[in-house]
């Protein structure tokens, strides 16, 4: 029963992400908007639910580790596995935009993020009023400033309310579906006799960014690879802004639980993705930038299964 659970959860998974990628790919063109303003926003915003259950949970209980764990651990594995993952499959596409505002941008609100978080006092929560408020500026900014793309066949055949439909129930698909499949694995990898330690590395800290890996994995199959990189961006911004921000007005956060490997590995991962702007073919993350990715994040991995 729990084999065929962890499947039915992974089955909700894969059929959300392919509805998430349609329903958004389809109000994209019909708002007149980029692909990659919507992943930045509508699924971006969608699929880190998790993370701001997970945090959101964890402040009002008074344990603030968790929030901040939860989303330093979440945006490390959104740029080094999952977009690594994602330009194997497929190298991710740059505009010139994201190259000069969208990376830098996501750049500056980690290195603030941590900046603030390390600076003694964690983060209080004048400081998440100031984050929550920067969340609502860059949602209204990400909009305005988004291009006008030409409807397509596809989208003009598809309604609005079908395409947002597939949205809510893509979202749904991704957030129960993820759910299921951590608890069933975790579940089974305790029957197989796995130790806590593995299973807290691996199934728990991968599990809130399921969302992410299979949105960027079924958009980078159908050649919509802005919207995966704006689903990447989008999350790491969400996840510091909104969730950081929210939390820390809950309760001040502190930082004990994030050392200054952690720290260095959320930074290097935003430095890498920059570099990538603008080495090899700046229009892409190419296949053995996202392999380099993997490889410092499969390092970061082995750090964190030594001193755990």
């Amino acid at each position: 029963m729990t084999l065929l659970l962890l499947l039915v959860g992974l089955g909700l998974i894969v059929l959300g992400a392919d509805w998430l990628v349609d329903g958004a790919s389809s109000i994209a063109r019909k708002a007149g908007v980029s692909e990659f303003v919507i992943g930045l926003t509508i699924v971006g915003f969608g699929t880190s639910c998790p993370e701001l259950v997970v945090s959101l949970t964890g402040a009002l209980a008074g344990n603030a580790d968790i929030a901040i764990g939860n989303v330093a651990g979440s945006n490390i594995f959104n740029v080094l596995f999952i977009l690594g993952l994602t330009s194997l499959i497929r190298p991710v596409s740059m505009t010139a935009t994201n190259r000069r505002r969208d990376i830098p941008l996501t750049l500056l609100v980690t290195v603030l993020f941590l900046l603030l978080g390390m600076s003694g006092n964690g983060i209080v929560r004048l400081e998440g009023l100031i984050f929550v408020s920067l969340f609502v500026a860059y949602i209204i900014w990400s909009f305005k400033g988004g291009k006008t793309e030409q409807a397509d066949e596809a989208a003009q055949q598809r309604n609005l309310p079908v395409s947002v439909a597939l949205v809510a129930a893509g979202l749904a698909g991704l957030i129960f579906g993820g759910d299921l499949f951590v608890k069933k694995a975790t579940e089974l990898a305790r029957l197989l006799g796995v130790s806590d330690k593995f299973i807290a590395v691996t199934v728990l800290a991968g599990g809130t960014s399921l969302p992410e890996l299979a949105t960027s994995f079924v958009a980078a199959l159908k050649g919509r690879e802005q919207l995966a990189l704006g689903n990447i961006l989008g999350s790491n911004v969400f996840n510091i802004l909104l969730i950081i921000g929210a939390s820390s007005i809950i309760t001040p956060l502190s930082f004990g639980s994030v050392t200054a490997i952690d720290a260095a590995t959320l930074c290097v991962s935003m430095l890498l993705l920059l570099l990538w702007a603008y080495t090899g073919r700046r229009e892409n993350v190419d296949r053995w930038e996202g392999a380099l990715m993997l490889l410092v994040f499969g390092a970061y991995y082995c750090y964190l299964f030594n001193n755990i």
